[in-house]
């Protein structure tokens, strides 16, 4: 997901050094101090309703806590319970696809503050992801169950660690940042929005997008996969592959030379050491 904006003063965005994974610009603070104490209103409540989507899906996922999980409820037909998930999941593909682009970031942020850009983002991804938990269409046939006890909590383990790799990844990169906190924050001040500067630490070391191989191991760690659980762990790993491949080409496009060094040196999904033909990292 790209968090770039738009420079106030000047139509064409101007390039920062920024997270690694994240192409930022910069922005001047705007609005009257009402209007900045309304976006800032606006901001907590977006980020308020992310975090409230995010700790349902790990219930979601894992069939725990929660009233309602990939599993729970009558059995549904395959053919709608496919038509039904699979539309709700490809209108988040396509709300994150769109919104992410910095051409579409330009012609919206003629008509909201700049400063609320994102938090309009992170509010749709959570009302979209919580429409589709809430009429989410069960199919519980067993794909593989793990019956030893050792494995079985092992692989649940394994997926809550996917879930603290997700947030881990986050505070690398400024967790407030990346969901519109920040933004609001800064333009509430009235002061002018500066991106994180160029960081490149903890897991964005092993891979290009920790943030995603979290979710993955998230999705696919679990000791009892059912049909309805691997058609949403195939259809999310589907969007990361194509989102992440997206997102390359706007971070080359944003940091250029800097960032296709990264790539070369860091693998995007798979926490492998590269090599060149001479064998050497």
């Amino acid at each position: 997901m790209s968090t770039q904006t738009i420079n106030l003063n000047n139509p064409a965005p101007q390039e920062s050094s920024g997270c690694p994974i994240h192409a930022l610009v910069e922005w001047k603070a705007s609005g009257s101090l009402l209007t900045r104490l309304g976006v800032l209103a606006f901001g907590l409540i977006a980020y308020a309703a992310f975090f409230a989507t995010i700790c349902y899906s790990i219930g979601f996922v894992c069939g725990i806590v929660v009233p309602k999980t990939i599993n729970s409820g009558a059995p549904a037909a395959l053919v709608p319970a496919l038509l039904i998930n699979g539309a709700m999941l490809f209108a988040f593909v396509v709300q994150h696809t769109i919104m992410a682009r910095p051409r579409f970031k330009a012609w919206f942020t003629r008509f909201i503050p700049h400063a609320m850009e994102r938090s309009v983002f992170v509010l749709l991804s959570s009302v979209i992801l919580a429409v589709t938990y809430w009429q989410w269409r069960p199919l519980p046939d067993v794909i593989w169950s793990v019956s030893n006890p050792i494995l079985s909590n092992g692989l649940f383990a394994l997926s809550m660690l996917g879930w603290i790799i997700v947030f881990a990844s986050t505070f690398h990169i400024s967790h407030f940042d990346l969901f519109g906190v920040r933004q609001t924050l800064t333009n509430a001040a009235g002061r002018d929005y500066v991106p994180v500067s160029f960081r490149l630490v903890g897991l964005y070391k092993l891979v290009r997008h920790p943030l995603m191989v979290g979710f993955l191991i998230a999705f696919w760690a679990t000791p009892e996969m059912t049909a309805g659980h691997l058609f949403f762990a195939i259809m999310t790993t589907a969007y990361i592959i194509f989102g992440t491949t997206i997102e390359e080409r706007d971070l080359v496009a944003a940091f250029g030379e800097k960032y296709i060094e990264y790539r070369k040196s860091v693998r995007g999904l798979i926490p492998l050491p590269k090599f060149n033909k001479g064998g050497v990292k």
